[in-house]
């Protein structure tokens, strides 16, 4: 049997061995699973049920990492995308008010649309379409808010009036709580620690328990139900509804998400040939069938994780560092007390903070910050759309109106300034778009 895994991984050929590509898979695995812990919480925002999600999530993650093991022999995990799930729940479902039932029938159509495109070179065109100041900003802007959101959750920053925000109390016991577990977890990722957030995550679990904030659940037992999730998409209904500028939103960041995750995790591991990256279209389709079963179990944005990057470190270089990847989602599943135990939450005042989970947002936060310095600061006519694409997110809670406000300047400022030729269709199609949207909707 451990010569046909050889065989079909090619892992002689990846200079690796069976041994370093499980111990890679395990550490990929580790480096992503804290999404167990956080997408039930934000899910269940919308009134999603916690146990439901949180199988959901790991099994479409199992399913889809595994799919890109076999298709691609790349040791690339995907789950679901922080980001994507702050966009589903902030946005759509509390913004905008829509039942999460629709808000996965939109997300189910997007998928189908990039499993679709996936097999032409459109989705290429798309992104090298869109300006490099706008992918960059959104990638800040995204951080931004799960920052915020972060801290919201830990009790460090609350609703103020008559300013949005502001400090919140830092005597309360589990502000404490986020503090330490955001120190500790901070330096573990100052010194290397492979899956550094999960193990802060459970450092943390471990004070909130001695601080009586966090009460043991157990550990193991029968996996919740998956049935209140289960085919509860409505696509016919976010159609019927009109829904499109939500559809786009979601394939619009699967999309990128997915081809600079791809192309970061690839050039580390030395897979690019040239600009050229192998099986790209076999990643993609993973990553788009990924979307479409999760939205079917119950989860939003399946999409490929930059922590993979932490198995490639550790000497993974295959497929069958995916699939144990994988094999580890599906068997978190059997953890369901563990996990409810850290991401339900703490009551406080009426409100319910997330202080074990909350560390984890905002490190998070703080990783996509940096594709700020890839912005053209220099020139206005990057810089403005890109700041406004930055800032408008976090501040209305919408990654929408962020990149609404980062077309629309980057189109005016392109024109008054003579500059028309660094525009495309593209650009102009979806500015005027977004400002019909603003005068009629």
């Amino acid at each position: 049997m451990t010569v046909s895994i050889k065989k079909f991984f090619r892992i002689e050929e990846s200079g690796s061995t069976v041994s370093r590509e499980i111990l890679g898979g395990i550490t990929i695995y580790m480096t992503c699973a804290y999404i167990l812990f956080v997408q039930p919480a934000v899910l269940s925002a919308a009134g999603m049920d916690f146990g439901a999600v949180m199988v959901a999530t790991a099994v479409s993650s199992c399913f889809a990492t595994v799919l890109m093991g076999f298709l691609t022999n790349y040791p690339v995990a995907l789950a679901p995308a922080m980001g994507h799930n702050f966009f589903f729940v902030y946005a759509v479902c509390i913004g905008m008010g829509l039942s999460w039932q629709v808000a996965l029938g939109a997300n189910f159509i997007s998928g189908l649309i990039f499993l679709t495109l996936c097999f032409f070179p459109f989705v290429r065109f798309f992104v090298d379409m869109v300006p490099s100041s706008i992918k960059n900003a959104i990638a800040v802007g995204i951080g931004l808010l799960i920052a915020v959101v972060g801290l919201q959750w830990g009790g460090i920053v609350v609703s103020q009036e008559g300013t949005m925000i502001g400090l919140g109390d830092l005597s309360e016991p589990y502000v404490i709580l986020t503090i330490l577990g955001f120190i500790t977890t901070s330096v573990l990722i100052v010194f290397g620690i492979k899956g550094a957030l999960l193990i802060g995550i459970i450092i943390s679990s471990l004070i909130g328990i001695a601080m009586g904030l966090v009460r043991c659940q157990g550990i193991v037992s029968i996996p919740p139900s998956i049935l209140p999730t289960l085919f509860k998409m409505q696509p016919i209904r976010a159609l019927s509804e009109n829904f499109i500028m939500i559809i786009f939103v979601f394939f619009f960041l699967d999309v990128f998400d997915t081809v600079g995750t791809l192309i970061g995790v690839s050039k580390q591991a030395g897979f690019m040939k040239g600009e050229h990256l192998p099986r790209a279209r076999a990643a993609l389709f993973s990553d788009a069938l990924g979307t479409v079963c999760g939205t079917v179990f119950g989860t939003s944005t399946v999409t490929s994780y930059i922590e993979s990057s932490a198995g490639i470190v550790a000497g993974a270089r295959t497929g069958l560092a995916a699939v144990t990847a994988g094999i580890c989602f599906l068997l978190s599943i059997f953890f369901y007390p563990l996990i409810k135990m850290v991401g339900g939450g703490v009551e406080s005042g009426g409100y319910i903070f997330h202080p074990v989970t909350a560390p984890a947002l905002i490190l998070v936060g703080s990783f996509m910050l940096k594709n700020v310095r890839l912005i053209e600061w220099d020139d206005p006519t990057e810089a403005i759309p890109a700041f406004l694409t930055i800032i408008v997110m976090p501040m209305t809670f919408s990654i929408t109106e962020g990149i609404s406000f980062g077309f629309i300047s980057y189109f005016l400022l392109k024109i008054f300034s003579g500059r028309i030729k660094d525009l495309n269709p593209l650009i102009a199609i979806f500015a005027i778009l977004f400002t019909l949207r603003y005068l009629f909707i």
